[in-house]
């Protein structure tokens, strides 16, 4: 990962081989924002006008190199769009997207100062989260040109509006730098081709992560989960040569005054099973363990963090394959919990392997269950590929969920839970069926994981179908492909969880 660090030098002076100012639209064009007064001293005072003369209008995202003139250090100057100046100061997301633009298009620099403006100690934690973000690259599977063409992601940052010796910045970048690694490593776990990343490898990786970090790990392989009756993650993962996994990851700080169990679906591909998915429509199904992916990042940015809450992570780990031995559509599974469930559609397989996981998470009895799923195609078409929905059984927190959400800077969207719904999943066999009416069919799902929470225990749902996976271009801080959504959500929401804010 790129390297970050804070300084107090002048932008003008400092040795690099780019430095980064940040450029907004004005009223008579674009302006030179605050943290690029050095840099525009050596443009004498035009660089506004040179950047305008170039087309640069400073739009969001908006990208801008020009060589450095007579009085710099650096070589090129990158000048960055924010978009409309404000009155009071860019919000830390305008600033975390700048940065990430920036740093995506420093591929093959190996240093570069950051000059965008910087009021305060969040304002360096978004700059440097964004540079952070927007610097990964997944290259496990490209050999390189023999022509040496590949370019390396941005290999040194220095945040020249960071002040290295204010404790504040220093916990704010420290605190970025945690994240932006986790978010980074769910994003490489999605990458990986099922082929490589089978629930068993998945689990193996959690239980080496487990050591590294100082986090407990404890794995129930396809014999434990037969005898356990888990018979909604084997019903889903036994039509596959590679067998299911319930892995349980658990960081207990002493002093922890809340406790926080997070479940995360985890199909490390989703061929739909029997019900197959359609020509188009498998491509991209290795990303369907984007919630354990988040879950397993979360649990070791919490101690990476010594966040003092307890947190118990849940991924529910199997492949879902058609075979002679796969669950029909038809056949009734009878799960964790005792209920049992008529398998209407074995696409509908998600909520599943969440229900054994969340009712095993509700008998260490937790302050809250947070479960995150790439759970429907339903919640992309209500909310989009950059927005994930959210239902609860507690309006409050759902709506702190929401609030942390917007503050960690990920899109989310509060949905309701229309007890009417229920009906459809009725069935004539079995307790319920895991399929609903079509319309509302990501409220449908939410509904169905419902049943599987223990009363008096708040929960909550993310379905982040829509922005787990990027398969348009790369924007802001967001690559192509796996993207570690909810990672910042579920952490700022542990951390507010350890300072009494929520539950």
């Amino acid at each position: 990962m790129t390297a970050l660090t804070l300084s107090t030098s002048s932008a003008a002076t400092a040795r690099a081989d780019a430095v980064v100012v940040g450029v907004a639209k004005g009223p008579k064009g674009p302006v030179v924002a605050a943290g690029a007064e050095a840099v525009d001293k050596a443009f004498g005072g035009k660089l506004a006008g040179v950047l305008e003369t170039l087309g640069a209008a400073g739009g969001e995202g908006e990208v801008t190199k020009l060589p450095a003139p007579d009085g710099l250090k650096a070589n090129v100057v990158v000048a960055v769009g924010l978009g409309t100046a404000p009155e009071d100061g860019f919000d830390p997301e305008t600033l975390r997207r700048a940065a990430g633009a920036a740093a995506r298009a420093l591929s093959g620099t190996k240093k570069a100062l950051i000059a965008l403006p910087v009021e305060d100690a969040e304002d360096t934690g978004a700059v440097a989260e964004g540079v952070l973000l927007g610097a990964y690259s997944f290259d496990e599977y490209r050999e390189k040109p023999a022509n040496g063409t590949a370019k390396e992601p941005l290999a040194e940052a220095v945040l020249v509006g960071g002040k290295p010796r204010d404790k504040a910045h220093k916990d704010a970048a420290a605190r970025a730098t945690v994240v932006a690694q986790e978010v980074n490593r769910a994003r490489d776990l999605i990458n990986i081709p099922s082929n490589d990343l089978t629930p068993e490898a998945f689990a193996q990786r959690a239980a080496d992560l487990g050591k590294e970090h100082g986090f407990k790990v404890e794995i129930l392989d396809e014999k434990a989960l037969l005898k356990g009756g888990y018979g909604g993650i084997m019903g889903v993962g036994q039509g596959s040569a590679n067998p299911p996994r319930l892995v349980k990851v658990t960081y207990a700080p002493r002093g922890a005054k809340k406790h926080v169990a997070l479940v995360g679906k985890g199909i490390t591909y989703d061929s739909g099973g029997i019900s197959l998915k359609p020509a188009g429509h498998n491509e991209t199904m290795k990303c369907d363990m984007s919630g354990a992916a988040a879950v397993l990042s979360t649990v070791a940015s919490a101690a990476q963090l010594g966040l003092k809450t307890k947190v118990t992570g849940w991924l529910a780990l199997a492949e879902n394959m058609p075979s002679g031995s796969a669950t029909r559509p038809g056949d009734v599974l009878r799960m964790y919990s005792g209920k049992t469930v008529e398998v209407l559609n074995t696409d509908a397989e998600g909520r599943l392997v969440m229900a054994d996981a969340l009712t095993r998470a509700c008998e260490e009895k937790p302050d809250a269950v947070m479960d995150v799923a790439t759970l429907t195609g339903a919640m992309v078409l209500a909310l989009g590929h950059r927005t994930f929905g959210i239902m609860a059984n507690d309006d409050d927190f759902r709506a702190a969920i929401h609030e942390a959400a917007a503050d960690a800077g990920e899109q989310s969207w509060p949905m309701p839970m229309p007890a009417e719904l229920k009906e459809g999943m009725k069935s004539p066999v079995a307790d319920i069926s895991n399929m609903g009416e079509r319309m509302g069919g990501g409220l449908v799902a939410g509904l169905f994981l419902q049943e599987f929470v223990a009363d008096g225990v708040t929960w909550a749902h993310l379905d982040i179908a829509g922005p787990a996976f990027n398969t348009s271009g790369p924007f802001g801080y967001t690559p192509k492909g796996g993207t570690g959504s909810a990672v910042r959500t579920l952490v700022t929401v542990l951390e507010r969880a350890a300072e009494g804010e929520i539950l």
